[in-house]
């Protein structure tokens, strides 16, 4: 029983080993639904946002159904910010695309994120400890994680609470742009469970 328990503790670690704000980023190397791969060292000198994405997620709809999400990236990419989303469901899981799905979908959603990274096997996903849709991370020109949370402070399913809700995101890269230190920097996830296999 004890060794079963230290095992259960010992995955739960790797799973969510995580990044930690004020720690450099997980490296990531992976494929799009573009098929280029798409490193964290190609963005040295640039800020950085991650955003864990499911299509089949109420809390990732309520972003995208209101447009939300789609004005949270054409607004990042004005400002010069690099914003990709990221796709840890399995095959088999909620959500899962493949190269030309997830495409397709972009295209649906009118995504103004940069690529839609396809992360079938969850090795970013379990580098970065992302546990929700939408789970959201921003890393700054360094490679140190700068923000880890929630999108905003309101952890519904409902369009109508977005205008009411405090946007971490938005805020963060406005202390980041500002060349201050930020304000909320980490915050607690919510939305769906992401679809590791």
């Amino acid at each position: 029983m004890k060794y079963l328990m230290m095992s259960l503790l010992l995955f739960t670690s790797q799973v969510f080993a995580a990044a930690e704000v004020g720690k450099p980023a997980p490296d990531f190397s992976i494929k799009a639904q573009d098929g280029k791969t798409y490193k964290l060292s190609d963005y040295k000198g640039k800020t950085l946002v991650l955003e864990w994405y499911n299509s089949g997620c109420p809390y990732v709809r309520k972003h995208y159904d209101a447009n939300n999400m789609q004005t949270l990236q054409k607004a990042a990419a004005t400002d010069k910010v690099t914003w990709l989303s990221v796709l840890s469901s399995a095959k088999g899981k909620e959500g899962y695309l493949d190269a030309k799905q997830a495409g397709d979908q972009m295209k649906k959603e009118s995504m103004a994120s940069t690529a839609l990274l396809l992360d079938e096997d969850g090795t970013m996903g379990k580098a970065y400890g992302a546990k929700t849709t939408p789970h959201m991370f921003i890393i700054d020109g360094k490679g140190i994680v700068v923000y880890a949370g929630a999108i905003d402070s309101t952890s519904s399913t409902k369009g109508e609470d977005i205008p009411k809700s405090t946007n971490y995101v938005t805020a963060a890269l406005n202390d980041l742009k500002a060349g201050k230190p930020i304000t909320t920097a980490s915050t607690k996830p919510y939305g769906c469970g992401v679809k590791y296999k």
